[in-house]
């Protein structure tokens, strides 16, 4: 892992985009670094734009708050039309592939991810989307090892449920090549 990374989740309300910022500041507690962890979303309980914040760190975090994230997750049209515009220069982006690229957006920085299509035919379950996210993070920015990682989502989801977001998890990580996992984890550096 880098020494710092201000990460933004985006989505609509029942995706898991908060529960997905959440089991990557769990991973890197386990894996012994910092992090803190904060949400917000509209009124609406499901459908409403939704957005959560990790800061990671191999060091003490001082100021909680994501101002310029280095890294955003987007899984619906209207969360990265809306967060695209205040991320940080050169931040990576990672939209699901099935998401228009807005012009302001450099198309470098953008890594388009099949992960709503994965989760619904390769893992089986829609609801699995955010599970299939943190794995494609994960395989994109290096953070964690396989063992922080399936602990800090075995933490949060319900029992019975162990397979199924394994799947989803190696789903999600098979979806970054080597190449694309060199060249994000460098722009980050």
């Amino acid at each position: 892992m880098s020494s710092r990374y201000e990460m933004r989740f985006t989505g609509s309300g029942g995706q898991g985009v908060i529960l997905a910022s959440v089991i990557l500041a769990e991973a890197a507690v386990v894996a012994g670094h910092q992090a803190v962890q904060s949400q917000a979303y509209g009124p609406e309980a499901r459908g409403g734009l939704c957005k959560a914040e990790t800061i990671l760190s191999r060091e003490q975090i001082w100021f909680s708050k994501v101002i310029q994230p280095s890294f955003l997750l987007a899984l619906t049209q209207a969360s990265l039309d809306k967060f695209a515009q205040d991320i940080a220069p050169g931040a990576v982006v990672m939209a699901d592939s099935s998401l228009t690229v807005p012009d302001i957006l450099d198309p470098e920085q953008v890594l388009s991810v099949p992960i709503l299509e994965t989760a619904r035919k390769k893992v089986g379950k829609v609801m699995t989307a955010n599970i299939v996210a943190v794995g494609a993070i994960n395989a994109a920015l290096g953070l964690f090892d396989q063992e922080s990682l399936r602990e800090g989502v075995r933490r949060h989801i319900p029992a019975g449920t162990e397979e199924l977001n394994w799947k989803a998890l190696e789903e999600g990580a098979k979806l970054i090549t080597p190449e694309q996992a060199e060249k994000f984890r460098q722009t980050l550096e």
